[in-house]
C-alpha cells in the first residue's frame, strides 16, 4: 500500500490475535515493524524488530519510549481485551495507553492508533443505531476502560497535537457463531482494511467502528468511511440472522451483571 510502504509502525501487543495477524498485513504492504510485547513474538519478516520487555509492555514507559523511538507511527493494541476486576483494567488498559501516549509524545511518533471496542456502547438497546457522537454507554469495566482510553486520546491530540484514531472494534472471529456476531462479525481481512485506513487518513482525531460489512448493523459507518474504511466480508454469508428481540443490550451477555460480577477478585 502506497501510503504506508517504507514507513516504520510499532505494535504494542504484537503476539496476540490482532497484533500477529496485522503485522502479516502490513508486511505485505511493505511496512518496517517495531514488535512490541512482554510475550515472546515471532518475527513476520526479517527486518522486523522485536521488543520484548521485562514487566508489561504497556508499564514500562521508559522502555515503550525507546522501542519507539523513530517510528512513524504506533498501534496500540496491548491490554486485557476483555472484563475482568477494575484495578486490574485500570492499571493495563488506562494506564497502559497513557503509557503509549506519553512513549509516543517523548519519542515524537506523530500517530497512534488506538484498540478501543465496541463495548463501549455495549449498553444502547439492538433498535438503536449508534455513532461514535453519542455517549458511551459501556456494557461493563472493560469498557469503561477503552472509554478513558478514547479520552486520553482526545487529550493527546488537543494538548500536545498527536494525531490519533480509535477504532472501535467489533467482534474479531475467524468465523461468526452467534446471532449477535451476524451483526458485530469484524473478518481478518477487514481488520487489516479499517487499521490501514486509521493509519493513512489525513485527520487529527477520529473515533469510528470497525465491523464488517454485515447484513444487519448496529453502529454507523459513516465516520469510518470518511477515513477511508470501506468493509467487504458479511457474516450474513456465514451465520444466519437470527432476530434479537428490542429490549436487548447490543452487548449482550457482556451487559449482564454476572459477566462483570463474576470477573470481580479484588471487591
Amino acid at each position: 500500500m502506497d501510503g504506508l510502504s517504507g514507513q516504520t509502525w510499532a505494535i504494542t501487543g504484537a503476539a496476540g490475535r490482532i497484533g500477529s495477524d496485522l503485522r502479516q498485513a502490513l508486511a505485505g504492504d511493505g511496512v518496517r515493524l517495531v514488535s512490541v510485547d512482554v510475550a515472546p513474538v515471532q518475527p513476520v519478516h526479517d527486518g522486523e524488530q522485536v521488543h520484548r520487555l521485562d514487566v508489561a509492555d504497556v508499564a514500562d514507559l521508559d522502555g515503550l519510549a525507546r522501542a519507539l523511538t523513530g517510528c512513524d507511527g504506533v498501534v496500540h493494541l496491548a491490554g486485557i481485551p476483555d472484563e475482568a476486576d477494575f484495578h486490574d483494567l485500570a492499571e493495563i488498559n488506562i494506564v497502559g495507553t497513557y503509557h503509549a501516549l506519553e512513549a509516543a509524545r517523548r519519542a515524537e511518533v506523530p500517530r497512534l492508533v488506538l484498540a478501543s471496542s465496541n463495548r463501549v456502547t455495549g449498553c444502547y438497546d439492538v433498535a438503536t443505531t449508534v455513532d461514535p457522537g453519542v455517549p458511551p454507554r459501556p456494557d461493563g469495566f472493560y469498557g469503561v476502560s477503552k472509554v478513558a482510553g478514547e479520552a486520553l486520546c482526545r487529550l493527546y491530540v488537543d494538548k500536545f497535537g498527536l494525531r490519533t484514531v480509535a477504532l472501535r472494534i467489533g467482534s474479531y472471529e475467524e468465523r461468526p457463531v452467534s446471532a449477535r456476531h451476524a451483526r458485530t462479525w469484524l473478518s481478518r481481512d477487514d481488520a487489516a482494511r479499517a487499521f490501514r485506513a486509521a493509519m493513512t487518513a489525513d485527520v487529527r482525531f477520529a473515533v469510528c467502528y470497525a465491523v464488517s460489512a454485515n447484513r444487519e448493523l448496529w453502529w454507523d459507518l459513516a465516520d469510518g468511511r470518511a477515513l477511508g474504511f470501506e468493509p467487504v466480508d458479511d457474516a450474513g454469508d456465514l451465520v444466519p440472522l437470527t432476530p434479537i428481540p428490542p429490549g436487548t443490550p447490543q452487548g449482550g451477555e457482556f451487559a449482564t451483571p454476572g459477566y462483570s460480577l463474576e470477573r470481580m477478585h479484588r471487591r
